[in-house]
């Protein structure tokens, strides 16, 4: 599975090839507000804003979540508003280094779309490299795109619980602080499912953003547990960070499953144990 996209292809591509290729800028941080914003000020030429709490996600529950899956028919919906086809080829990106811009790669991917490619890096490694920005919206001519779902593996917090103890690796991606329960700024409980391991998505970038090269995270991974033929699944705090790891584990030619309702829905229920420490 191909995942990235470097930034002197993208423009390469953009040179040769414009026609057909969708732009999405998933400007999106935990707490902040003003991705919309931001992305008025300057974008990739051509690029549609997406939402990713509106458009992205359906709406929070104690039981799903804080970023439960959104239903197909809703992720269609939105798909056609951002211009995608059949037969599109489509690029994500964020601010950089991509968490944001992953999710809507992993959602797309999940949905049946499988052009679809993270810049990476994001919008920081294209300026960085003299890639042109523009300001205002974009609004595409609607697209015809149809979804199915089911693509991609998902876990649900039964399945992640049982993957330690039935010879897989269930990997934790928030920082390590939140992992042994030193903090918990947002859900109800510190700690990690018992079993997991940590696994901070921001120990697989470079200084730059950018994902480590493919060689580097294998080795990254396998000293995490991860070998050939296990089953794999990733968790975060509300499934977005997740698909950030389960793209890289994708680069690193390794098929993972994401946990959508991660901590949030886990943290959430009384009945459910929780592990502290390292």
């Amino acid at each position: 599975m191909r995942v990235l996209a470097a930034v002197p292809d993208l423009l390469a591509e953009l040179r040769a090839e414009p026609e057909g290729l969708v732009l999405l800028d998933v400007r999106w941080a935990l707490g902040d507000d003003r991705g919309r914003e931001r992305y008025l000020e300057g974008h990739l030429p051509g690029a549609v804003y997406v939402d990713l709490d509106a458009e992205l996600s359906g709406p929070a529950t104690a039981a799903e979540g804080r970023h439960p899956l959104p239903s197909v028919q809703a992720l269609q919906a939105a798909a056609r508003r951002w211009g995608v086809s059949a037969g599109s080829r489509v690029l994500v990106y964020d601010s950089g280094p991509g968490t944001a811009a992953a999710r809507a790669w992993w959602l797309l991917r999940w949905a049946g779309v499988s052009a679809v490619l993270l810049l990476d890096g994001g919008l920081a490694a294209w300026t960085a490299a003299g890639g042109p920005v523009e300001a205002g919206d974009v609004v595409p001519a609607p697209g015809d795109v149809v979804l199915t779902g089911g693509e991609m593996p998902v876990l649900d917090a039964d399945a992640a619980a049982a993957l330690p103890g039935g010879g897989g690796v269930l990997l934790d991606a928030r920082a390590g602080e939140r992992f042994r329960g030193e903090v918990e700024p947002v859900d109800p409980r510190a700690g990690h499912v018992p079993g997991a391991v940590s696994a901070p998505s921001t120990d697989l970038l470079d200084a730059d953003g950018r994902f480590l090269p493919a060689a580097v995270l294998t080795e990254r991974f396998a000293t995490l547990g991860v070998r050939p033929g296990a089953a794999v699944g990733v968790y975060c705090g509300s499934g977005v960070f997740a698909a950030h790891e389960v793209a890289a584990l994708a680069a690193a030619g390794v098929d993972a499953a994401l946990w959508p309702g991660s901590w949030s829905q886990w943290s959430a229920d009384p009945d459910r144990p929780v592990a502290t420490g390292p």
